[in-house]
């Protein structure tokens, strides 16, 4: 669905986007992870063709939107990270706006519009101002409106951003009924656990790189040879720490109070040694586990520099 090779963005000396690839396959839900200022919100806007490239290739559903910038927006739905301003419109007004953008007939707005707000759970608030609905009712419509002219692929720049949790969870649930619907969406979010949970692949980009992709569980296997472990002392933590730095096998140590977390490369063997020898130095150790990696841990792992490039 969506192909991109060696993809630059410059704006001046600096590089926004630089030399980023990545595949979304048709019907995926792919989850696109960095910090603020990474990169995502540039990418997400050449895709959408909102801004064009300096450099690379961007295909969308096989057609290249670089050099055929006309053909291909029909494909494509795109919801941004702020709603804008609409504080006179009621709401079957906004998609009425909308479908006379995207060229729909008079005869089926109506049919469309409410179809789509029964989806977003909103037909009840059809003849609301949209100044009166919520932040997330507004999140929703703004969903709504990007799919009024049925695009294959949704592009969206965190939309659960500022909601409150029964709000994330409403529209997490909408864009599962999206993907059983034939949907194919790219979406960026901080909230690294919804992601991790929703996404088929994820994506990190890392000053305008991409860093890492693949499933969440493909990328915790490639980075597995680099064990989360959490150690807990009574006392002589100063030791404990100059122990586990001494370890070739440990890395990234960190320390508070009675507790030290650190990264490590050994088998289960080499872990029993270490404890061994803790014991052995008369450290009394209270707790000694694998701490379970999960998409957040990833994430801030490779953003204090755990990782190179991977592509």
């Amino acid at each position: 669905m969506v192909v991109i090779n060696n993809l630059v963005k410059k704006y001046g000396k600096f590089t926004a986007v630089d030399n980023l690839s990545l595949n979304i396959e048709k019907g995926q839900i792919y989850g696109f992870v960095g910090a603020n200022g990474a990169g995502k919100t540039t990418t997400m806007r050449i895709i959408s063709g909102l801004l064009r490239p300096t450099s690379g290739e961007v295909r969308v559903n096989g057609v290249d939107i670089i050099h055929n910038p006309g053909g291909y927006k029909k494909h494509i739905g795109y919801m941004p990270d702020f709603f804008g301003v609409y504080d006179d419109l009621k709401v079957t007004e906004y998609m009425n706006f909308y479908s006379g953008i995207y060229k729909i007939e008079n005869s089926k707005r109506a049919a469309i519009t409410d179809k789509l707000l029964e989806l977003v759970n909103l037909s009840d608030k059809k003849d609301f101002y949209v100044d009166a609905l919520s932040r997330g009712m507004k999140q929703r419509l703004c969903l709504a409106r990007s799919l009024i002219h049925d695009p294959q692929l949704l592009i969206l720049d965190e939309p659960a951003s500022g909601l409150d949790p029964k709000a994330r969870i409403e529209m997490k649930q909408i864009l599962r009924t999206l993907k059983d619907l034939g949907k194919t969406i790219l979406i960026s979010s901080h909230i690294l656990p919804e992601l991790s949970e929703l996404c088929t692949a994820i994506g990190i980009i890392e000053r305008g790189k991409m860093v890492i992709t693949g499933t969440v569980e493909e990328i915790l296997n490639q980075l597995s040879h680099n064990k989360k472990f959490k150690l807990k002392v009574i006392d002589k933590a100063e030791t404990a720490r100059r122990l586990l730095e001494e370890n070739p096998t440990v890395s990234s140590v960190q320390a508070a109070d009675n507790i030290l977390k650190f990264s490590f490369s050994g088998d289960e063997g080499a872990a029993a040694e270490l404890l061994k020898e803790m014991v052995v130095q008369d450290i009394p150790v209270l707790s000694f586990v694998e701490e379970e990696s999960n998409l957040e841990s990833i994430f801030m792992h490779i953003a204090s520099g755990g990782i190179e490039n991977a592509g």
